[in-house]
């Protein structure tokens, strides 16, 4: 896969590189790229997250599998007790608005039963690492137990817990995201932004 050269590649981490097989497009947003998957022209394309660009013009990627973008991933918070988990909720709430989030999420306190509560983060899971990075740099803390992943996540829903409470968090992207003809008319461009 041959890459262009770009300028001011620091722009470009955290963005999407595809390779369609005769050629290969830079800067696509993870919106973009599942809309792609999502079509059965690009079925069969290969994703890569750039996670670093350097003013040399060189470039850390790592291979995304194309499954990653129709999952969703999430971190759970638990606590013993009502007052702590609701106080867990409201931290995480009260962040979204200090820090945008990195991309669209839900947020449910859930109850499992007297003493076993629940604050669920769930979120696509092209954003993982940017989550983790989120909650890092708002520093979220709580005092229970945690765990995240795919995994995670269906556990989550298979308990059916009872939902008390629940919030939408909007992250605001960098780029806005083209779809439909738009997308697919510019999927032949080396450089996308």
């Amino acid at each position: 896969m041959k890459l262009p050269k770009l300028g001011n590649p620091q722009k470009y981490a955290g963005l999407y590189v595809v390779d369609f097989g005769d050629h290969s497009g830079t800067g696509f947003t993870a919106q973009e790229v599942a809309e792609l998957l999502e079509s059965e022209r690009f079925r069969h394309i290969k994703v890569y997250k750039i996670y670093s660009a350097y003013p040399d013009g060189r470039m850390e990627l790592q291979g995304i599998p194309s499954q990653t973008f129709e999952l969703e991933k999430g971190m759970f918070f638990y606590a013993g007790d009502l007052e702590s988990a609701q106080s867990n909720f409201k931290q995480l709430v009260d962040l979204a608005v200090n820090l945008v989030p990195p991309a669209r999420a839900k947020v449910y306190l859930a109850k499992y039963a007297d003493d076993k509560f629940a604050v669920a983060l769930i979120y696509p899971a092209e954003y993982d690492d940017e989550f983790s990075r989120w909650l890092t740099d708002g520093g979220y803390k709580t005092a229970g137990a945690a765990e995240g992943g795919l995994e995670a996540v269906q556990r989550y829903y298979d308990r059916k817990g009872e939902i008390l409470d629940r919030h939408q968090l909007f992250g605001q992207a960098s780029y806005e995201s083209r779809t439909g003809a738009e997308l697919l008319a510019n999927t032949k461009i080396a450089v996308q932004r």
